[in-house]
């Protein structure tokens, strides 16, 4: 079903109207408009992995779209949108988790609420793509005025993600009523030696010892790993394991993966697609999906039969990493949480910001109080593990 919606954006009114026309569906919107825009950007704008999204049946995701013109009619700048029930205390410290996991057990809804996020859900990246010709502000008052009316009967807009190259833009956000807040990290590294060798020549001798030890404990335990473009055949086990690592996870957990999820990823995005999977004996025992996005590769999930443990993960990051170098990429994108082994192996923490605000004109003045006070991020520590670096990345 597709809507109109003609805006006047509040700090351009000289200016001839935006339209803005919103979808309830990928497939409704035209796929050489969309990927003409989003060319030269990140391959998770890509409008097949849209559709893996929408057909996987991930949580209680409900997506929208909206693509805005200029007055010409030319389209000028996409968005993606989705309705989801969120824990507003995510990212809450060890003792309050404790604490709602007893509530939760007789009140499984607790301080979990219906959301309104812009930006892509299972990946890091800006909440829109734009024209380099078109004012940044100009499109961000638009989006406010959008996700004003679409958030009836959500507590909260969810703006996401801040990085780096983001930051120019949170003033907008600020002077339109949203508060900036922290999210949990992520971790990168860049890619600059040739070879797996060069990578381990490169390393302190203690980074270097400590990683080779538990390297040698997964070979002397049979366990070898296989790189795949092509696992949909997979996708049942390969979920099966990813659940085992959510289910037992603690420091955070949101999506919830589908097999399906896994057989599109495979099939619809060809080559950017990959797994590696790890055998002890044969035996498939976990596996790491990888994303392919331009020069970067995204590490997004990992999964394994049983949850013990051990130092297979440190063994599965390493051959991310290897795999980063043979793709020859220039940036290894490794995730959230795990941050001690990540930053072992060379990862630095990049800081991630989150704009939040309520459609309630009396809620919204609390929420840049109370919303810290749930949520805990960890500090920013980086390490020097390689020989050649005077100061960690930032």
């Amino acid at each position: 079903m597709l809507h109109l919606v003609f805006e006047r954006t509040q700090a351009f009114q000289h200016r001839p109207q935006m339209k803005t026309k919103i979808f309830d569906t990928i497939s409704e919107i035209p796929k050489d408009v969309w990927n003409q825009l989003q060319n030269g950007h990140s391959c998770s704008y890509a409008h097949e992995f849209w559709m893996i999204l929408e057909q996987s049946g991930l949580n209680d995701f409900r997506y929208q779209y909206a693509l805005f013109y200029d007055e010409t009619d030319k389209p000028v700048a996409f968005t993606s949108f989705y309705s989801i029930t969120t824990d507003i205390a995510i990212f809450a410290p060890e003792k309050l988790r404790v604490w709602l996991s007893k509530i939760r057990r007789f009140f499984p809804n607790f301080l979990k609420f219906k959301m309104l996020e812009c930006g892509t859900p299972i990946t890091l990246n800006k909440p829109f793509v734009a024209d380099a010709t078109v004012s940044a502000k100009s499109i961000i008052n638009a989006l406010h005025t959008l996700l004003m009316k679409q958030a009836k009967g959500h507590l909260l807009i969810v703006v996401r993600d801040f990085e780096a190259e983001t930051l120019a833009i949170e003033p907008v956000f600020n002077d339109l009523g949203y508060h900036l807040v922290d999210s949990l990290p992520t971790t990168y590294m860049d890619i600059k030696w040739p070879t797996p060798q060069a990578y381990l020549a490169s390393m302190k001798s203690y980074y270097r010892s400590k990683l080779l030890k538990h390297l040698r404990v997964n070979q002397q335990q049979g366990i070898r790993h296989e790189l795949h473009d092509d696992f949909a055949d997979l996708a049942d086990i390969l979920c099966d394991q990813w659940l085992v690592v959510h289910n037992s996870a603690s420091e955070y957990q949101r999506e919830i993966l589908t097999p399906e999820f896994y057989r599109g990823f495979s099939s619809k995005l060809g080559t950017r697609s990959k797994a590696i999977l790890f055998y002890c004996n044969d035996k498939l025992i976990g596996h790491a999906l990888l994303l392919v996005d331009g020069q970067m590769l995204r590490w997004l999930y990992f999964g394994r039969t049983t949850a013990i443990n051990d130092s297979l993960y440190i063994y599965v990051a390493h051959q991310v990493v290897e795999t980063a170098i043979n793709l020859g990429v220039t940036q290894l994108e490794m995730g959230l949480t795990t941050y001690p082994i990540k930053k072992d192996l060379g990862a630095y923490m990049s800081p991630i910001r989150f704009a939040l605000r309520s459609p309630s004109r009396v809620i919204n003045p609390f929420i840049g109080f109370y919303y810290p006070l749930l949520n805990h991020t960890p500090e920013i520590q980086n390490k020097n593990i390689f020989k050649d670096e005077v100061t960690a990345p930032r």
